[in-house]
């Protein structure tokens, strides 16, 4: 392990559209940001084959693309992108004080300021065909890929509200969905089960799991499987969309940073300001309601002016990086 530890005025932890963002107003601002990607760069657009909602792309963008195009701007303003991931934490209780991070077991950093920005991993069922056919109709948001599906047949997993609201929209604008829950109830509200049952091309199969993903590389149909009678069923469908939830890339700041129940950090009001000062969160690590690119972005951007006030009022913006 290293003993010298690197002095960094502002540390970027993981990449996507948050991590990006915030880098390109911090480096802006002079604030000499590094940014370490983390397991996934670029993040979970990296595993989306066209981004079709994000502002400034008329004619669509696939997610890797976008995430290149992302880093080279961040880049450009003088980001010193890395790769490595944060694997160990100690943050101050101090106004000015520094904070310190290990990177990849060994590396030693110490910190003015940390801009958050790990994400959140969609849960799948962890099927090999289902992860064979992700980027191929296999999507975990509906809200950003349901669109391709117009007018066609699709499946959907889970049985809570965000299920629930998932299948809504999707039976909005194609022709039929298919909703599987596991147990014999939805977990969902009264009035989203209302909404899903008052739902005529919306089909609800109950005690109902995925067996099989069909397709070579883009998906054709599903095998599913009563968990109770064991009876097995087939049905063609163009894509199948997975939500039974999130996990927020948090479990390294546990005990360090305030998380809610399920993990995710806590920001204070409308900032990205975290329980520790000098420590923000944007993205999908802070947010479980929208979960979209634009708005991991904007939770970016919001982040590094709140980096920029805190070191200007904490008494550490003068310091130089080198020293």
């Amino acid at each position: 392990m290293s003993t010298n530890p690197e002095r960094i005025k502002c540390l970027i932890i993981g990449s996507g559209p948050a991590g990006y963002t915030a880098a390109i107003y911090a480096a802006r601002a002079d604030l000499k940001p590094v940014l370490y990607t983390g397991m996934e760069p670029g993040g979970q657009l990296t595993t989306t084959t066209e981004v079709d909602n994000f502002p400034g792309y008329p004619n669509g963008v696939d997610g890797p693309s976008m995430m290149v195009d992302l880093q080279k701007q961040a880049e450009r303003f003088g980001t010193d992108v890395r790769m490595g991931m944060a694997t160990a934490v100690s943050f101050s209780e101090e106004e000015g004080g520094l904070h310190k991070v290990t990177i990849d077991g060994n590396k030693q950093l110490e910190a003015e300021s940390v801009i958050i920005s790990t994400g959140a991993s969609a849960r799948y069922l962890n099927l090999p065909s289902e992860q064979r056919l992700r980027g191929g109709g296999v999507s975990a948001c509906a809200v950003c890929d349901g669109f391709f599906y117009k007018g066609q047949e699709v499946a959907i997993v889970g049985g809570g509200d965000t299920a629930a609201e998932e299948a809504t929209y999707l039976a909005n604008i194609c022709k039929k969905v298919t909703m599987l829950v596991r147990k014999d109830y939805m977990r969902a509200s009264k009035a989203m089960q209302h909404r899903v049952k008052n739902t005529a091309n919306l089909v609800v199969k109950y005690n109902t799991e995925v067996e099989e993903v069909l397709g070579d590389t883009v998906v054709e149909g599903i095998r599913m499987v009563n968990n109770q009678t064991g009876e097995k069923e087939e049905i063609k469908v163009t894509g199948l969309f997975i939500a039974i939830g999130h996990k927020p890339n948090t479990d390294i700041f546990k005990g360090q940073l305030e998380m809610d129940a399920t993990g995710y950090l806590i920001t204070k009001g409308k900032s990205t300001k975290t329980s520790k000062p000098g420590v923000f969160a944007a993205g999908d690590v802070q947010d479980k309601e929208y979960r979209q690119a634009v708005t991991a972005a904007g939770t970016g951007c919001m982040a590094a002016l709140d980096a920029e006030r805190y070191l200007q009022t904490a008494g550490v913006v003068a310091v130089s990086v080198e020293e």
